[in-house]
């Protein structure tokens, strides 16, 4: 949905990349590089091959957002050309797997060479510094539209997602920090939930991938914990995103001013902080692990 945030101009831009992109590659073609098959099923039988060993029809279905039906039907269509297998998962009756016969490789290493070969001939026509402006171009859209798809959601902070997101940070933190970390100084699910505060995770493709938790300090202020990402998922913005989650929850709840400490090793953290308005203070407690500390004063003035 169009939302007033986002001018017309930016929408009929982008769709119009969108239309121009799909119809150069050949994406409507039920022919997919000429193979004997549309683009979905070429996809498809691709992710599977990423996959040796098979895997879960159900993390497929997270990974390429499809609905479940048309992943069915698309599977046992692979099945009936010979291309993948179908069997339950060895420990566990409910999950369906999937993984490419030998037929089915063959066929995804021939998509790959057809695959190289139609964009090598789109850059060969460029000069070199063409695709370089070209691929940077791309790789530039790729991190903002993957930072577009990525989900910010409060959650129970008792969920296993909230609880896997906050396992992550503290092995995370335990292999950067000299003196290690001790997983009892992580907030408890009562710290960050209800009137105490909240807990925000970051989903990309149905998986958690980064966390951050708020809980109250005293009256009208509040603190900001444990706001981390996935290796993987770092450079994307994706940390900003979390603490402007944080900070509107805040003000939702009456809180003016927000704090939060970090270590002397977390220069990132540090830098990403100043940037976003924080100001550095003396102590407000007394942390095992804090060498600054950071306050911001917020408003209600529209992002």
């Amino acid at each position: 949905m169009e939302t007033e945030s986002v001018p017309a101009a930016q929408v009929a831009a982008l769709r119009r990349f969108n239309r121009y992109f799909t119809r150069r590659i050949g994406a409507l073609d039920d022919h997919y590089l000429g193979q004997n098959r549309p683009l979905g099923e070429a996809r498809l039988l691709f992710e599977i091959a990423e996959s040796p060993g098979g895997v879960s029809l159900r993390d497929l279905r997270g990974r390429l957002g499809l609905d479940a039906g048309y992943l069915s039907r698309m599977a046992k269509a692979l099945e009936s050309q010979g291309l993948v297998r179908l069997s339950a998962h060895p420990e566990d009756n409910r999950l369906r797997m999937i993984e490419t016969t030998p037929t089915g490789l063959t066929e995804v290493k021939e998509q790959n060479r057809r695959a190289n070969a139609l964009a090598a001939g789109l850059l060969d026509t460029l000069t070199p510094a063409q695709r370089d402006q070209l691929i940077e171009a791309m790789t530039t859209s790729q991190r903002l539209l993957r930072l577009a798809a990525i989900t910010v959601e409060r959650v129970d902070a008792a969920t296993p997602d909230a609880r896997a997101c906050l396992d992550a940070y503290a092995a995370d933190i335990d292999a950067r920090f000299p003196e290690g970390f001790d997983k009892s100084d992580l907030v408890s699910p009562e710290e960050v939930s209800g009137e105490a505060g909240a807990f925000y995770v970051a989903y990309e493709e149905a998986r958690p991938i980064a966390c951050g938790a708020l809980r109250r300090l005293e009256q009208g202020v509040g603190e900001i914990r444990h706001v981390w990402v996935h290796e993987q998922a770092r450079r994307l913005g994706l940390a900003r995103r979390i603490l402007e989650a944080l900070e509107q929850e805040a003000l939702t709840r009456g809180l003016t001013v927000v704090r939060l400490d970090t270590h002397a090793t977390l220069t990132e953290a540090q830098a990403m902080y100043r940037a976003c308005g924080y100001t550095e203070i003396p102590p407000y407690v007394n942390h095992v692990y804090a060498d600054h500390w950071f306050e911001k004063q917020l408003n209600n003035a529209p992002r």
